[in-house]
């Protein structure tokens, strides 16, 4: 598998996967799946050798691409596979409006359709076809049903699967229905690190290493299926992020907010400075604690008692607080932004900024501090943080994901489309 112009370096793992149903042993099994770290190079091994293996064993057959959703899908495959087909030599035909693509060369021609598996109904939109052979590009992000449909469809002779993600839960259906039950699945199963990407230069290398913890570290770094448990933030060092004075220069505010009735009110304020948001001062108010609850306006007060003498940017609120976002927006003092609720995402964006330091606390905050040391994972096997000591992680949660965009290396990654 050749390119012109320059030449390709693969390792030894990726020549495995382009070359696996070759081999008279290997070819023997009914399917591929290839796990592992981000950037490990499998997404690009495993599409080209989809390609020349179906190209070369098929003749007017149809083939099924399938992401996440068919955006992700025409970013992170058919569009470099696209390129590689006609540095080989093949004729590509793309029907974007009908979402398939023709590839021909000499009197050989096949079809692949593209597909999105972005929930449970989208299981119909590949039922009834009759395939040769389907690649799934991340599919632990798919629903079972949508997975399971499109191996049902590979009913021609001669046809195979091919999978590809990054880990998740050592509880995924993926996982237990397929690596753990290989044998019984006729599985060639591979796993890939950043050191099985030859094209990866070794500080790249470095900084995925220094950009994730815990267990988003052993999941995206290590490649390994492991379940989230223990502390949601092990990489929170006290000794680095917090501090007992404040610069004088910070000329941008913002303010964070969970709001709760019952549950503990807890709201942020943040300053700018160098690039760095500083947590100047908070407001945190349990209920069930003090003995007795607070109205909307009680908590505006003291919304206005933490922004005094500030000009602040926003206060950024949880979106379910719609009787306290209208008393703010009532009161014409401050603009309101609802939060960007996506708790595992947001989880992400927080863990990036609490290890590249572009956040820190004042140590005045001492209720944030405390519940650094105490969110922890449900422990179940779900992507989930238990519902305790979660209101200061919350409004955190929300600062972060409305101000600090995600830099283009970052965790954020993790459960969403790359």
């Amino acid at each position: 598998m050749q390119m012109s112009r320059r030449k390709v370096i693969y390792s030894k793992k990726q020549k495995l996967i382009l070359n696996w149903w070759r081999d008279k042993t290997l070819s023997k099994h009914d399917a591929i799946l290839c796990d592992g770290s981000v950037r490990s190079g499998k997404t690009t091994a495993m599409s080209q050798s989809f390609l020349v293996w179906s190209m070369s064993s098929f003749d007017n057959r149809y083939f099924a691409l399938c992401g996440k959703t068919v955006t992700s899908l025409r970013r992170n495959v058919v569009d470099p596979l696209v390129e590689f087909a006609r540095k080989l030599g093949y004729s590509v035909d793309i029907k974007v409006s009908k979402s398939y693509f023709d590839v021909s060369k000499g009197l050989r021609k096949n079809r692949y359709y593209l597909f999105g598996g972005k929930d449970e109904s989208s299981a119909s939109l590949i039922q009834g076809m009759t395939l040769a052979g389907v690649l799934l590009d991340e599919a632990a992000l798919m629903p079972r049903s949508f997975v399971e449909q499109a191996f049902a469809r590979c009913s021609v002779p001669g046809s195979k699967l091919w999978i590809n993600c990054n880990p998740d839960s050592c509880y995924h259906w993926l996982k237990r229905e397929w690596i753990d039950k290989k044998r019984e699945k006729n599985l060639l199963y591979l796993t890939l690190t950043l050191d099985d990407n030859p094209s990866l230069l070794p500080y790249i290398k470095e900084r995925y290493h220094r950009l994730y913890s815990g267990v988003f570290y052993e999941r995206f770094v290590l490649g390994r299926w492991v379940s989230a448990e223990g502390l949601v933030y092990p990489m929170f060092d006290r000794s680095r992020l917090v501090t007992s004075s404040l610069p004088k220069d910070m000329t941008r505010f913002a303010v964070s907010c969970d709001y709760g009735t019952v549950n503990p009110t807890s709201m942020g304020l943040w300053g700018e400075s160098g690039g760095v948001w500083y947590r100047v001062g908070e407001y945190y108010y349990d209920s069930k604690r003090e003995g007795a609850r607070r109205t909307d306006e009680e908590h505006y007060a003291a919304l206005e008692r933490l922004c005094a003498g500030r000009d602040v940017e926003r206060v950024i609120v949880d979106p379910s607080a719609s009787s306290f976002i209208e008393c703010i927006r009532r009161h014409k003092r401050y603009k309101v932004t609802t939060a960007k609720n996506d708790v595992l995402a947001g989880i992400g964006r927080v863990s990036d900024a609490l290890l590249s330091g572009s956040i820190r606390f004042h140590d005045s905050c001492t209720d944030s501090l405390r519940e650094f040391t105490l969110y922890r994972w449900d422990g179940t096997g779900k992507d989930a943080p238990l519902k305790e000591n979660d209101h200061a992680m919350d409004d955190i949660r929300y600062f972060v994901s409305e101000y600090l965009r995600p830099r283009p290396d970052s965790f954020f990654v993790m459960a969403l489309e790359r």
